[in-house]
């Protein structure tokens, strides 16, 4: 099995890992890097490199550059093989993102080490042609910038669809959503308020919410009127911040759908006679389908999904997948059984769930390979491991997010909540306050993920 985390010099080993030299790979004609750091502490940084192919198409790709300061080292890496000789560091693609078409891009990262100043590198190269934003290796970056609206993603994008293997807007151009999700609405009901929404939609720049709404464990099954009411509430509220709100009839044990078929069948027919009319709506029917095959998914599904569509007949419907929403990879299957055996509906996506610090390589190149066949949504995903709890695994999220963010999938981080666990945006308490945006009340994953949401959203309107 391939890491997507190597570490220093060529043919050197450290920490009992040893990186050799990728082969040499064909000439590239012209490229543009973006280079940002995300964070950084004493000592050490995290940085990200993101470079666009703007010439012919190329097989194999080696990206070059030189940290000038003094005492900066790549200490590990993700999404290329990384190897430095001197002050010269070399990111080459792998498996999955070797191949870069005109116009593609590839987002690699790494964390490093410095004394002293910390300048940003110079002299990138992609196979030997120097970055500097056009075709031949020469001249100002003059492209002009991809064309967004201007308004909330609701008004910018509208009424969503899936073309292909991708979530569209109503310009036909794929996009890419990212929000939180909720915790269950049983328990951390207090931090969903205007000030909390307000602070997700403004200051976090997110486009989308996850409700999170748990039929059992003292959930929808014990009021459904009640929990029905707070997820129509949530959806309202996400709107009128312009954001999409995604319904999540969020069954986890038993794990078998068909436990709740007929639940399932009456909330939906609820929910989606009720909002049929608005654009920022999609609905997920099944969290975390464990313990059942998939066959058994899919027949729930084409049962549900009917019901939808009698009352809403446009809006994006996502279908969990066998092991947890694994596409099957945790109960030691792949996509196959998905791509040979679709469910019988169209506008579907399959969702795809995963926890950084447990989840990586196969589940990464399962994602690489199946993204090609399915559309894909990343409806839940966790900075920690799969208990929700552990230490944030920075280096294995960051790889997630750039691969999402390559294959424009979207995506909701667990949780937007204050729970006692390592997994939650917030320091346990504060959804006891107003404050869901300063550095004091994030914790370590809040501050993580509030930096890749808000940054500036690509959505294409032309």
């Amino acid at each position: 099995m391939k890491r997507f985390l190597a570490l220093l010099a060529s043919g050197a080993t450290v920490m009992g890992l040893t990186v050799l030299a990728s082969p040499p790979a064909a000439a590239a004609t012209g490229c543009k890097v973006e280079y940002t750091v995300t964070s950084q502490w004493q000592g050490g940084f995290q940085g990200g490199v993101k470079v666009t192919n703007l010439g012919d198409a190329v097989s194999g790709w080696q990206l070059k550059f030189t940290l000038p300061g003094s005492g900066q080292k790549v200490v590990q890496g993700w999404n290329a093989t990384w190897s430095q000789s001197g002050s010269t560091v070399t990111a080459a693609g792998i498996d999955w993102n070797k191949n870069l078409a005109t116009g593609g891009t590839a987002d690699v990262g790494f964390v490093g080490s410095f004394s002293g100043a910390n300048p940003a590198p110079t002299g990138f190269t992609l196979n030997g042609v120097a970055c500097t934003g056009t075709v031949g290796g020469g001249g100002d970056d003059d492209d002009p910038p991809p064309a967004t609206g201007g308004g909330t993603p609701v008004e910018t994008n509208g009424q969503l669809h899936v073309c292909g293997t991708n979530l569209c807007n109503q310009y036909n151009r794929p996009i890419q959503l990212r929000g939180m999700s909720t915790h269950g609405l049983q328990w951390f009901s207090k931090c969903y308020n205007n000030a909390s929404l307000d602070a997700l939609a403004n200051d976090w720049k997110a486009d989308l919410l996850r409700t999170a709404m748990y039929v059992q464990e003292d959930g929808y099954e014990t009021d459904p009127a009640g929990f029905t009411s707070k997820v129509n509430s949530l959806v309202d509220m996400a709107e009128a911040r312009g954001m999409y709100a995604l319904i999540d009839f969020h069954t986890l044990t038993p794990g078998d759908p068909n436990y709740n078929l007929e639940r399932a069948k009456t909330f939906f027919a609820s929910v989606a006679a009720r909002n049929a009319s608005k654009k920022n709506v999609i609905y997920e029917i099944a969290n975390e389908p464990n313990g059942v095959s998939w066959a058994g998914i899919k027949n729930y599904a084409e049962q549900v999904i009917p019901v939808i569509r009698a009352a809403d007949p446009d809006a994006v419907v996502i279908v969990g997948t066998r092991g947890w929403s694994s596409l099957g990879v945790s109960d030691g299957s792949n996509e196959s059984e998905v791509v040979n055996s679709p469910v019988n509906a169209t506008n579907i996506m399959y969702a795809f769930h995963f926890y950084a610090a447990s989840h990586k390589d196969n589940y990464r190149a399962t994602v690489s390979r199946a993204a090609s066949k399915l559309p894909l949504f990343v409806t839940e995903f966790g900075t920690v491991s799969a208990t929700g709890g552990g230490a944030l695994d920075r280096a294995s999220t960051t790889a997630w997010l750039d691969l999402l963010d390559q294959l424009k999938i979207s995506y909701a981080n667990w949780t937007y909540s204050d729970a006692n666990e390592s997994s939650a945006a917030f320091k346990p308490g504060t959804c006891d306050g107003g404050d869901y945006s300063s550095s004091g009340v994030l914790t370590e994953s809040g501050a993580l993920l509030k930096s890749r949401i808000s940054t500036p959203d690509n959505f294409p309107t032309s």
